[in-house]
């Protein structure tokens, strides 16, 4: 099989944004610590570093309770740009061993080192460099998994983290595929989890032995998609220019919000910041999303779509309609959120009104 030549290396930093204020600040080294917001005005964890999460910190925790679950942690206001920084360096380390590198988001990436500018045969091999070279020059430890596909390689760059490698060769893929829950296939969380083991799905491979039917009344199309990954099969390519799906930006209130105009004002200022970043990536959305949260942690969404736009203006205003379309006047909310998608490449830059002012 084609897929079994291919070499490829899921790198993932290792607590990333604790690991860079540990890196930065000594007194937090060997603690219990959490960037995010603070547990008095709702913030949640943005990341925790190992030694809090061996109290059960976890990421997109309410701060409230993970102080509850470790009272000697130690909380730090995130800062974007030093974890940028850190993450420009780590990519063009990856950079100098392949031009095939996809990043996923500031901390990991997938990279195809079937041939490398290395001109190194082996990818375990390479992905130790990696690591290496990554601690030499940022002082930062990551784990990577090295396998045929993307799929496993994912899976493998978790398995002894921190600061793990772990190899699945192609003839070594079924036994380890034989270990795994159903939940190591993509797009299984735990609500469908929960439905496959009511059918008998209890492992990966358990997925083979279910009939079509069965399965795609439980999970619908993702049906296909992961009987496929069951028997190890995944011939997505590593794509270095991986296009944008969706851009967001939102915030939960200290208190909440009861007032209609403030809320609208709110959405003005989350959709200016979307509208930013469409205007630095040179991309047009199609589709206005909001999200809200009321005070009793009902979620909701409501969406738009029509000619694309990056205008300030325009995106505000479709916001704000679209918030008329839920019980925000009647409900009290504690969050509010604004997304792009349906994105794609402004090919003329357009005029000098979709610019944000």
């Amino acid at each position: 099989m084609a897929d079994a030549l291919r070499r490829i290396i899921h790198l993932d930093m290792d607590a990333f944004y604790a690991s860079v204020e540990q890196r930065d600040d000594p007194s937090l080294r060997g603690k219990p610590v959490a960037v995010g917001g603070s547990p008095q005005s709702r913030g949640v964890v943005a990341a925790s570093s190992y030694e809090a999460r061996k109290f059960g910190v976890r990421s997109a925790m309410p701060m409230a309770r993970a102080v509850r679950l470790c009272p000697e942690l130690l909380i730090v206001r995130p800062d974007f740009a030093r974890y940028r920084a850190a993450s420009q360096k780590v990519m063009a380390i990856l950079r100098e061993c392949t031009p095939l590198v996809e990043p996923l988001s500031l901390d990991e990436a997938y990279l195809d080192v079937t041939e490398n500018l290395w001109g190194e045969p082996l990818a375990s091999v390479a992905a130790r460099r990696l690591k290496t070279q990554i601690h030499d020059a940022i002082g930062l430890t990551a784990s990577a998994g090295v396998a045929p596909n993307k799929f496993l390689a994912k899976i493998a760059s978790g398995w002894r983290k921190p600061d793990g490698l772990t190899v699945i060769a192609p003839e070594r893929v079924e036994s380890f595929l034989q270990e795994l829950p159903v939940e190591a296939l993509w797009g299984v969380g735990p609500v469908t989890a929960k439905k496959l083991r009511a059918i008998g799905v209890q492992r990966l491979v358990d997925v083979r032995e279910i009939d079509e039917l069965s399965l795609q009344q439980t999970v619908g199309s993702l049906a296909a998609w992961l009987q496929r990954l069951s028997h190890g099969d995944d011939p997505r390519e590593v794509r270095p220019d991986r296009p944008w799906k969706s851009i967001s930006a939102e915030t939960t209130f200290a208190t909440d919000l009861q007032d209609l105009q403030r809320m609208k004002l709110e959405l003005e200022t989350l959709s200016n910041k979307v509208v930013n970043s469409l205007q630095k990536k040179n991309l047009l959305a199609r589709t206005v999303t909001i999200k809200l949260r009321y005070s009793d942690f009902t979620t909701v969404t409501r969406s738009h779509s029509a000619e694309p736009t990056r205008a300030a203006d325009a995106f505000a205003a479709r916001a704000a309609a679209l918030l008329e379309r839920t019980d925000a006047a009647r409900r009290p909310v504690r969050l509010l959120g604004v997304g792009a998608h349906g994105l794609e490449e402004s090919q003329s830059g357009r005029s000098e009104q979709l610019l944000l002012e």
